[in-house]
């Protein structure tokens, strides 16, 4: 079965094929760097990630553009308030977002540009869209102003959001600045304002000033994918306007379209409200990973569907941590063989027939559990390895079992467990039953859990609660 992918576009599930033969090219709208990285942009990072390993496992060449926005009114608003650069917090908030990125697994995109390195290409499309007679520039004073897109003159717009243009001025909240033709049109170039900072002002054709949200992306992806590439994604909340301005500037500017897939991760609740800082649920990445190991984290969100809301609480990250478990429970009875993936294999057919279906992961983690039940059954290396293997293309189980499984014994010595682990070992063979039963309890309580079995006992980190 080939791959089929829900086009927010189309608002249907599509074949997919690269327009290049064997090599996909996506672009995914990465973050703003003006603070931490949050439980939402985690959920973005991972959905995209497990696209990309899956179109690589999938025997695709893939070049996959995360872009970074390093200027934008927040930036600007957070380094004046911190008295540092734009570059110095920018720097800073990229490094973080790298060490949260890496410790959730999450492999680097091939390109990953900054937008201030792209300047000239926005400007080169401002430029375009003028001539055009789509983008039209607000005279102040001084005879400089902002450029503004011409909604209305893009015949498209509205396509990716499914509403029509009367429907979006219905709901449009902005006031309409003086000259502005439109409360739909949307900045392309900003002007320079005295008392904003030197180093967001470039010298353009349109006067001093900074680009807008929506052309970095554009200029970004054209630049370096092609006017035209396979897939742009990005979460729910940026299908409009962003994403819908994005289309109406790109191809606005080139005559083709822009991207022929988009896809959309959908909304990260928080015991089943709306994640956000006015109500107190808001969680940095770096919050929860005080909490929960990484994999975890990342198992969490894996294990439901990309286009799915997702419901964060304790309760379901202590499930996941559950869950995961058992899968690496399974790897530390036997080690994983190393091997090579067969399609043909009755669970990797139905793997492969999950994730062939829109990145379906919940099916494919299901897989994953009735490979982990084999492998408690007949304890072989090659299913072992099978189940590893799988896991690789979702980012998972790559860890050694017993590591995971100890991980979140806080304080412990491991060569004091493991000197108790020896002594009931003794007191068993002395038929001192209750010694025995003391240093299992004993341990139990410094939340260390013994595991019998054939080959030993093992040990590993209480379940929490």
């Amino acid at each position: 079965m080939s791959l089929r992918i829900y086009n927010t576009l189309s608002r249907a599930l599509e074949a997919f094929s690269p327009i290049e033969p064997g090599h996909v090219r996506m672009y995914v709208c990465g973050m703003t760097v003006y603070d931490l990285c949050h439980l939402g942009h985690a959920r973005s990072m991972v959905a995209f990630d497990v696209v990309q390993r899956w179109l690589r496992a999938s025997g695709y060449r893939v070049t996959y553009v995360r872009n970074i926005t390093d200027i934008e009114d927040k930036i600007i608003k957070r380094a004046v308030e911190n008295g540092e650069t734009i570059r110095s917090l920018t720097d800073r908030m990229i490094d973080a977002l790298h060490q949260d990125a890496d410790a959730l697994g999450i492999e680097r995109p091939t390109h990953e540009p900054r937008a201030t390195e792209y300047v000239p290409q926005m400007l080169s499309m401002i430029g375009t869209l003028q001539a055009k007679g789509l983008a039209y520039q607000i005279r102040n004073a001084s005879g400089n102003g902002d450029v503004n897109y011409a909604v209305r003159k893009f015949p498209g717009y509205g396509k990716l959001s499914g509403k029509s243009l009367d429907e979006l001025n219905a709901g449009e909240r902005v006031a309409v600045a003086d000259g502005k033709l439109d409360p739909l049109d949307f900045v392309l170039w900003k002007s320079a304002k005295p008392e904003e900072p030197a180093e967001v002002k470039w010298q353009s054709p349109f006067g001093e000033g900074r680009p807008g949200w929506h052309i970095e992306c554009s200029a970004m992806g054209c630049a370096l994918l092609g006017e035209s590439f396979d897939i742009h994604g990005g979460g729910a909340d940026l299908q409009f306007p962003h994403h819908e301005n994005e289309i109406a500037q790109s191809e606005g500017a080139t005559g083709k379209p822009f991207a022929r897939t988009w896809m959309h991760n959908g909304f990260i609740n928080v015991d089943n409200e709306k994640m956000s800082k006015s109500l107190g649920n808001f969680f940095t990445i770096r919050d929860v990973l005080k909490e929960y190991d990484a994999e975890t984290v990342r198992f969490f969100v894996v294990r439901s569907h990309y286009r799915s809301p997702l419901n964060y609480s304790n309760v379901h990250l202590d499930d996941a941590r559950g869950a995961l478990k058992r899968l690496y429970t399974a790897l530390s009875l036997v080690a994983p063989a190393e091997v090579q993936i067969d399609w043909g294999n009755p669970y990797a057919a139905r793997f492969k027939a999950a994730m062939d279906e829109d990145f379906g992961t919940p099916e494919a983690v299901a897989v994953l559990f009735e490979l982990a039940a084999e492998v408690n059954r007949g304890k072989s290396p090659e299913v072992a390895g099978l189940l590893k293997a799988l896991g690789a293309s979702l980012g998972l189980l790559q860890d050694e079992p017993q590591k995971f499984l100890q991980a979140g014994a806080e304080g412990v010595d491991a060569v004091a467990i493991e000197a108790q682990i020896a002594a009931r070992a003794a007191a068993k063979a002395a038929k001192n039953w209750a010694e025995a039963d003391r240093i299992r309890k004993e341990l139990l309580e410094q939340g260390i859990v013994l595991k019998d079995s054939a080959t030993g006992t093992s040990w590993e980190a209480a379940a929490k609660g």
